[in-house]
């Protein structure tokens, strides 16, 4: 009963997510001759970061996606962060805007700098990464570095791309830690629960769906008087503390062991 239940929902499911990017899509041409505008002077950026908040939800509250938002400190307005979140889903990108109140810049793959439209945003706002590259990586950390010292808050995906294993994280690469340890900023874990549910980058468990996201903003880790031989030591417990809630949701999904987890 059970697979046949699977079944017929499953074209169901497949046309909700057609849906979902064919609206993310039409959206982006609505909002971007206003990007466009503000994208033009560095002064106009905090309009942007706005306009990416309401843009975000034109995208989710259409197809069904609401979210909650369970957070556990406040921020700071002249205090710069390192946002360090679990990536599962291409929902992370926009939920990361609607999850935080400061303004702040992403560090993104430069593969998007191909996309016609889209690499306006980093040609001027956020920062593209080349992972394959030692150089291109180090550049756009010393490029996150100089926001940083302008006040400006950085969020990066520790696992560095969307990991395809459930609610399982990938190993974390350095480079946040990095970041916040020379910076003496404080680090902020972001957990998003469900993400990998509601519209997975891969289809071997689910397709999507409609639902609500949960999503767990944590206390602030401080790097004061941190150096460079802590970030083992950082990363493990920026690690844990976005892991927790996600083993104690989804059990079942931990008891086997795999390499993919450490």
């Amino acid at each position: 009963m059970k697979k046949l239940l699977q079944y017929l929902v499953f074209p169901f499911q497949w046309i909700w997510r057609s849906l979902f990017f064919i609206n993310a899509v039409l959206t982006f041409f609505l909002f971007f001759p206003a990007f466009y505008v503000f994208l033009s002077r560095e002064k106009w950026f905090p309009y942007v970061f706005w306009l990416k908040k309401v843009w975000a939800r034109f995208i989710l509250f259409p197809v069904g996606i609401f979210y909650t938002v369970d957070r556990r400190m406040q921020f700071k307005p002249n205090q710069a962060y390192v946002i360090c979140p679990n990536h599962t889903s291409y929902l992370d990108i926009m939920l990361i805007y609607l999850s935080i109140p400061v303004y702040f810049h992403t560090m993104g793959k430069a593969e998007l700098m191909k996309v016609p439209l889209f690499r306006k945003f980093f040609e001027k706002m956020n920062i593209p990464v080349n992972r394959t590259s030692r150089v291109d990586a180090h550049r756009a950390l010393l490029r996150a570095g100089t926001d940083i010292e302008k006040g400006i808050s950085v969020a990066l995906f520790p696992e560095g791309t969307i990991h395809h294993h459930g609610p399982k994280m990938g190993r974390f690469k350095n480079g946040p830690f990095l970041l916040a340890i020379e910076k003496q900023v404080p680090i902020v874990p972001v957990t998003f629960m469900n993400n990998w549910i509601l519209l997975p980058d891969d289809f071997e468990h689910r397709v999507g769906q409609p639902g609500r996201a949960r999503i767990i903003v944590h206390p602030p880790i401080e790097t004061t008087g941190m150096t460079l031989e802590d970030i083992d030591t950082l990363k493990q417990r920026v690690y844990e503390i976005i892991d927790r809630p996600l083993r104690e949701r989804y059990p079942s999904w931990f008891r086997t062991s795999s390499t993919d987890e450490e």
